[in-house]
């Protein structure tokens, strides 16, 4: 476990970037802050909000006045996008205070590119069967936005899971998460994971997808031959694409409390620079790492 996030922040003090903390005043995010300069992970910097400083041109962003930009500018979370939106800033870490909804909707009205959805990195504990845990690491998605994605959307959150996956050195294995595995049910729940590995598929040839499929049999070798003989993701899934945000709130915190696992995240995917949040719940160590993270994005 340890080995996995001892390497992103050896990646990250290589060329420590400027992160935002709307929260800094936060105790948690005080203390993260301190052991993030002790460590040298990143330059941490305080939002010191003048709204007038990006009223104009986040008014020409949203098509709105100055004076509404300048009121949507009294939020840090607003006012730390925009100084992500204009370079001033590398990244930005949201939270704990506030809602999911709160810390993320300026990020999708400033920087969205396509898409967004928030993966999680599983790091997983030597304790879990080393058949089902597939390297150690696993990625979640969508676990942060999307709460019942489209066909064309989960495929969509299927690829830019896995090239997630690659900017961290893990080559994806990508399973479509459903209660049937290849074809045993044609139930409408099952044929919408079905449908969307195939539009990933045909979207990214390159990338390796496969679905629907139940998670005993994309995690565990003899399970996965026996649904699913001859699949290449069948047994060895390090990507996991959860139906819906339910499932995949529900799926990380089980494997989180229960297996013992590091949850890292989320982390957002399609916005057009790095901005993520950590949860209400987080420790100190919880920001530290993604920190790192979001840096390397």
């Amino acid at each position: 476990m340890e080995n996995f996030l001892q390497k992103i922040k050896t990646a990250a003090k290589k060329n420590p970037k400027r992160i935002a903390f709307p929260d800094f005043a936060e105790a948690r995010v005080a203390a993260a802050i301190a052991q993030i300069k002790s460590e040298g992970i990143a330059i941490p910097v305080q939002t010191v909000i003048d709204p007038k400083k990006y009223s104009a041109r986040l008014a020409e962003i949203r098509g709105i006045t100055l004076q509404e930009a300048e009121e949507k500018l009294i939020d840090p979370y607003y006012f730390a996008t925009m100084m992500l939106e204009a370079g001033d800033v590398d990244g930005v870490i949201c939270g704990p205070n506030g809602t999911s909804r709160e810390r993320i909707l300026p990020a999708l009205e400033i920087l969205k590119l396509h898409r967004v959805s928030g993966f999680l990195f599983m790091v997983l504990p030597k304790t879990v069967d080393a058949d089902a845990a597939n390297g150690g690491i696993l990625l979640f998605a969508d676990c942060a936005v999307n709460i019942d994605p489209t066909v064309e959307e989960l495929a969509e959150i299927a690829i830019d899971t896995a090239d997630s996956a690659k900017k961290f050195g893990i080559e994806p294995k990508v399973a479509m998460l459903s209660f049937s595995t290849a074809g045993s049910s044609n139930d409408p729940h099952a044929l919408k994971m079905r449908e969307a590995a195939k539009i990933a598929k045909k979207l990214r040839p390159d990338l390796e997808i496969e679905g629907e499929m139940q998670v005993d049999a994309a995690l565990i070798d003899a399970i996965g031959e026996m649904k699913d003989p001859g699949s290449h993701i069948a047994g060895h899934a390090n990507v996991l694409i959860f139906p819906n945000l339910e499932a995949g709130n529900i799926g990380y915190k089980l494997v989180e409390r229960l297996a013992g696992a590091k949850a890292v995240g989320p982390i957002l995917q399609g916005l057009s620079k790095p901005l993520n949040e950590v949860s209400r719940g987080c420790s100190v160590d919880d920001i530290v790492n993604l920190t790192a993270i979001t840096q390397l994005l």
